[in-house]
């Protein structure tokens, strides 16, 4: 497949599916945290410095799945009419707009594009067939651009017409990744596949089963596997420690002593929080105090990791040299339990200082170092949670499957 560094745009309009799914006030409409149209910047730029013309397309959130109650689609709040103003401000040029995606509106525009000139359609989601993964849908699309630029790590995961049912409407000397979309998979492969030990994979959230496919695949890369966040319960309730009302998944036990006899046999470290704060509800302004992770008084549960806890994570992070961190160790976007996610990822950021490579996983991690102003310490933030999950899982996505084609 050709890279977008080696190939010339000169008066070619090229068809750009990015990742614009950002966050909106809910009031104004406004877009609250630009880091995904921030990420799509390099690529639409080096479109357009070739000489080229682009046309954008993109979802926004899912609008098929929360209809207002007529049954009508709320295209006031899922009109990506709301992002013009940012991308425009980023790009320091106008920004043309279709009220739809194959609409005669939308034709009419694109067909007409000059050099230097952008033009973003309506979210793909409004078309029932997007997501459905619909050919003719896909080659209608198709028909906006000469060739096909893929820039949407995040829905790479998605086997929709826009990422991946649509490549195969281009030739493969005129389908290319981004430079987001590139920086995704390389940074991913140098964390899986090239990988400088000591190594060390930092898991959190809720749930042992949303991670256990992942968990596997690192148990064969690294040296120490950190838990905390939600999971961390059930890992202390399958050994017989008391946790209270902390989160826990019942009929995950008998695994989570699995994963634990494994990572002994494959003398991977597992390190689990040795204490955590305690709160007597799920709420912001709920009573706090300290505790032993595994002895949780009835009615109390964990809402993040204790002291004694982040300074063995920090530890074993300053002596690392490859840092994968997906899920925090808590509820930190609630003041009260934020200590522990807010040192772990002071920590990554000194490692990374020191020389280690770091990997941010998406989601929540990612909204963690922002909050925290370390985003611009680690080495690579990824835009995609899913979609990188299932990567380092093993999976073959569809957005990458697809490009690669002869």
């Amino acid at each position: 497949m050709i890279s977008i560094n080696h190939f010339n745009f000169k008066n070619i309009r090229a068809l750009v599916r990015v990742d614009f799914n950002v966050p909106l006030d809910k009031k104004s409409l406004a877009v609250t945290d630009n880091s995904r149209i921030r990420a799509a910047l390099p690529t639409i730029n080096q479109i357009l410095s070739g000489g080229g013309s682009v046309v954008l397309m993109s979802h926004l959130g899912r609008p098929l799945k929360k209809l207002k109650e007529d049954g009508s689609i709320d295209q006031a709040a899922y009109s990506l009419k709301n992002v013009i103003r940012e991308v425009s401000q980023l790009l320091n040029r106008p920004v043309r707009f279709a009220d739809g995606c194959i609409s005669e509106d939308a034709f009419r525009q694109s067909s007409a594009l000059k050099a230097g000139e952008l033009l973003l359609l309506e979210n793909l989601r409004f078309q029932k067939e997007e997501e459905k993964g619909d050919p003719l849908f896909a080659e209608k699309l198709s028909k906006h651009g000469q060739v096909y630029v893929n820039d949407a790590f995040g829905t790479a995961h998605r086997a929709h017409a826009s990422t991946s049912i649509i490549a195969r409407c281009f030739p493969k000397e005129k389908r290319m990744f981004g430079y987001l979309m590139a920086a995704e998979i390389e940074n991913a492969d140098r964390v899986m596949k090239n990988s400088v030990q000591p190594f060390t994979a930092i898991m959190g959230g809720a749930k042992v089963s949303d991670k256990i496919l992942i968990i596997e695949q690192l148990m064969k890369k690294v040296n120490n596997l950190i838990i905390g966040g939600g999971m961390a319960y059930t890992f202390f309730r399958a050994m017989g420690g008391a946790t209270g009302t902390s989160l826990c998944e019942e009929d995950k036990l008998d695994l989570a002593l699995e994963i634990l006899n494994r990572a002994k046999q494959a003398g991977v470290n597992i390190y689990l929080p040795s204490d955590s704060v305690i709160g007597d509800h799920f709420d912001a302004a709920a009573q706090t105090k300290l505790s032993a992770s595994n002895s949780i008084e009835p009615g109390w549960m964990g809402l993040d990791i204790g002291p004694a806890a982040s300074v063995t994570f920090s530890k074993v992070i300053s002596d690392s040299k490859t840092i994968l961190w997906n899920g925090p160790m808590g509820v930190f976007e609630m003041k009260a339990f934020e200590k522990g996610t807010k040192a772990v990822a002071e920590a990554v950021a000194e490692a990374t200082s020191k020389g280690a490579f770091s990997l941010i996983g998406g989601g929540d991690s990612a909204a963690a170092v922002k909050k925290f102003n370390l985003a611009e310490k680690m080495s690579y933030v990824s835009t995609g949670g899913g979609a990188l999950l299932e990567y380092f899982e093993g999976k073959e996505l569809p957005g990458i499957k697809m490009m690669l084609e002869s």
